[in-house]
Formats: structure tokens, C-alpha cells, sequence
């Protein structure tokens, strides 16, 4: 029999973290261990996350237990897309390892998932907290005055991608309809080393079904545990390729032309010149190959709007 849900975890180095999840998941899961199969996927840790696994697969006897280890640490979002890949159930749900989740958060999951055949994408609402400074910034991400299904997710898409963009790429807040989220990947294999790939995925899946966007707040964005605010290459990567490219994706998949235009177009226009000045310097050569195609995104969407004359 097919299982409703699998809950996948993408890790690397982070074993008491794992530990942690895995201990709220083992109490979560209690009453839908049938319904559910849990994945890890290693992505070749040199710590002890295999210790951490071995000692919970024997927790977890009476629902699927898999575990995979890469051979080589093969990146974030490749790891996650290995998550939605081998995903066997028929709604996928990748956690962060360390994302603090609501005790009651799978239960509400796994009640939608069975009330709405129609899901093809669950955007769980959540709370940000600057992690170094504990402050916590937004209380509820998504302002959802209804807990209700919505069938017209292209809308829904476009109207967070003005105003709500980040919700839409946050690993934990996102359950898919699996056939939908391999579809995603398989109409853009590249999005798969896309640091902002996610946001594809989640606007793909809209578009196969109804969303819902809880109104409760089930779990936490702790800002300041990734990779990205340590990495200020990475960072430009993400900001001059990954980010506009996606814009671009997302028109070739029906959302709104003008729309994703204007928002390259603000995205240029909002360009740091001195913090290009300074890549240039630092890493030139990893700066061309980054901002000069991204000049070419730029202007290839503002000569597509141009009015044609005869």
C-alpha cells in the first residue's frame, strides 16, 4: 500500500541536531506510523550522523525507516532534490534538521493531506527568529486571515512572490504533492543546483493542484544557521544568477510575464554598484562569470518589452 506522507531529512555534520528532530518525530509520528515513511539523507557527514541513525531506525519499527549516505558531499539542493526523488509516498515532506517544529504540526499535516485529495502544495505558515540576536521578527510569515483551501494557485504564487518571496523557499514550510515536485524536476534539472531552486518547485506544484496556507504557525525559521550569511560568495551567486534565473523559469512554466519582468527589472535597479566594485576586486574572475550573464537576463527582459517598429 502506498503511504500518504514521506518525511525526508537532508543533513550534514549536524548530528545533535538530527538527534533533536528525530526525537520530536518519534513523538509526532505516534498514531500515524503506517501512514508515514522517514528518510534521511546523508550527505556524507564526517561526524557521527550515522551513529545518530543506527541508533533511531530501531525507534521508528513500526513505520518505513530508510537512510541513504552520499558517497560525497554533493551540495544542499541536490542532496534536498535526492530527498523528493526517492520520496515513495504520495506527498513529500522535507525538514530541516534543525527547524524547530510544532508537536501538533504532522498531525495537521497528515488531517489535510486526507481531507483534500485535490493538495498539491501544503505551505505551512512560520515564525523568523534572528537566531544571533534572538529577536524574533515576524510572529506569522503568511498573512492568512482563513484556514482554507485556495484553487487558484498561480495566484497565491504571485501575489508572495511581491510581497512574501522568502516563504516560498524555506525548506520546512513546503509539503508537495510528490508526482507534482518530480515533475518540477524533471522539467528543469538545473534547478537542482539552483540555490533559490525551491521557489520553482513550490510555484510549479501550485499550478498541479490546490494550496492551502495554514493559518496556525507550525514552525520556525531560525535565520543565521545556514550557510549562505557566512558564505559572501555564495550570497552573490544567489542574488545575481539563481534569483533572476528562477524569474525567468517561472515565465516559461505560465506566470505572469510582466510581472516576473518588473521584478528583474527592480532587482536591477536595486543593484549595490559598490558591492559589485568590490566582488570585482576580491574575485574577478568569479564575479564576471556571474554578473555578466546576469546583465544579459537583464537586458534580454527589457528588450522583449520594448514596442516593436515596422
Amino acid at each position: 500500500m502506498t503511504r500518504l506522507l514521506t518525511i525526508a531529512i537532508p543533513t550534514y555534520n549536524r548530528a545533535t541536531f538530527l538527534e533533536q528532530q528525530l526525537t520530536w518525530l518519534a513523538k509526532a509520528i505516534e498514531g500515524f506510523e503506517s501512514e508515514c515513511e522517514v528518510l534521511i539523507c546523508d550527505n556524507c557527514s564526517t561526524d557521527n550522523t550515522q551513529e545518530i541513525v543506527k541508533k533511531w531506525q530501531s525507534v521508528f519499527q513500526n513505520t518505513t525507516f530508510k537512510s541513504h549516505r552520499n558517497s560525497n558531499n554533493i551540495g544542499l539542493m541536490r542532496n534536498l532534490a535526492y530527498c523528493l526523488k526517492s520520496a515513495t509516498s504520495k506527498y513529500v515532506w522535507v525538514i530541516g534538521d534543525d527547524d524547530p517544529i510544532h508537536e501538533l504540526a504532522l498531525a495537521y499535516v497528515i488531517t489535510n493531506l486526507k481531507q483534500h485529495e485535490d493538495l498539491a502544495l501544503l505551505l505551512l505558515n512560520f515564525s523568523w527568529l534572528y537566531v544571533l540576536t534572538g529577536e524574533l521578527a515576524h510572529e506569522r510569515w503568511f498573512v492568512v486571515e482563513n484556514d482554507e483551501i485556495c484553487t487558484d494557485g498561480k495566484t497565491l504564487i504571485e501575489n508572495s512572490l511581491q510581497d512574501r518571496f522568502s516563504g516560498l523557499a524555506f525548506m520546512t514550510a513546503q509539503v508537495y504533492r510528490t508526482q507534482a515536485a518530480q515533475q518540477a524536476l524533471q522539467k528543469w534539472e538545473q534547478s537542482a543546483n539552483n540555490r533559490e531552486g525551491q521557489v520553482y518547485w513550490t510555484a510549479y506544484c501550485a499550478l498541479q493542484g490546490s494550496v492551502k496556507i495554514s493559518k496556525d504557525v507550525y514552525v520556525q525559521y531560525a535565520c543565521g544557521m545556514n550557510s549562505t550569511q557566512a558564505d559572501p560568495k555564495l550570497w552573490f551567486k544567489m542574488r545575481y544568477s539563481d534569483l533572476p534565473e528562477v524569474y525567468i523559469k517561472l515565465m516559461e512554466i505560465g506566470y505572469n510575464q510582466k510581472l516576473c519582468k518588473e521584478f528583474i527589472f527592480k532587482h536591477f535597479a536595486e543593484t549595490n554598484w559598490r558591492t559589485i566594485v568590490g566582488a570585482l576586486r576580491r574575485w574577478p574572475l568569479y564575479t564576471i562569470n556571474i554578473f555578466v550573464p546576469y546583465l544579459g537576463m537583464v537586458s534580454s527582459s527589457v528588450w522583449k518589452t520594448l514596442p516593436r517598429t515596422k
